[in-house]
């Protein structure tokens, strides 16, 4: 597994052959988000393969960014009443020591349980993981790809069987998603933004 992720961290190659590699995962991740509830199982999928230690759970880090109210587009998205209370959690996503993704989350306490209020508040508990048992379902409201490997159209064009000495360029931000999370009665009650790092792509061996 040390080996997996020092290979995720070596430099890419640019050739065909890695950029179509690279295409595959950032595309496999985002249908594995678009098509499951939990974007946090989805990461913790991950880690159980790649992770240093079998077994690794997903930990969430409090950010000491600064604080992001809700603006009225928040709002409108959580269907939050005029005055109602907002919280707001910024964490860094990590399996052992590696940063997979960054999300902002604004959620609505009043909807969730005092429990469930005091495990965002004091732990580092995926947000996921804690609201669990709401049985909860993920509406995607924006699945935005930050980094192309292949032009759109490459399919239809003849792409240069070459490589060069310089390693490909590949950017800290990869994919971003901007979600909602709403409970078994379909009230919305929590708003992500989340920002995948090109830690999560996985440079093949050979390449």
């Amino acid at each position: 597994m040390i080996a997996a992720l020092l290979l995720a961290a070596a430099p890419w190659p640019d050739t065909f052959v890695a950029r179509l590699n690279a295409l595959a995962q950032v595309e496999s991740l985002n249908a594995e988000l678009l098509s499951h509830d939990s974007a946090t199982a989805t990461l913790q999928a991950w880690c159980d393969v790649y992770g240093v230690v079998p077994g690794t759970r997903i930990r969430a880090l409090r950010g000491s960014g600064e604080q992001k109210s809700a603006d009225p587009s928040v709002r409108a998205d959580l269907h939050a009443g005029p005055g109602e209370l907002i919280a707001y959690r910024h964490v860094q996503l990590t399996c052992g020591d590696v940063v997979l993704s960054q999300a902002d989350n604004w959620y609505r306490p009043e909807r969730l349980t005092p429990g469930m209020n005091n495990a965002l508040e004091n732990t580092d508990t995926p947000f996921g993981v804690v609201v669990r048992t709401l049985n909860f379902h993920r509406r995607t409201l924006a699945a935005d790809v930050l980094f192309l490997p292949l032009p759109r159209g490459w399919e239809a064009k003849s792409w240069p069987q070459r490589q060069t000495t310089r390693p490909l360029q590949v950017p800290a931000e990869i994919l971003r998603h901007r979600a909602v999370l709403t409970a078994a009665d379909g009230e919305p009650f929590s708003l992500v933004s989340e920002t995948y790092s090109r830690a999560v792509l996985i440079r093949p061996k050979g390449h």
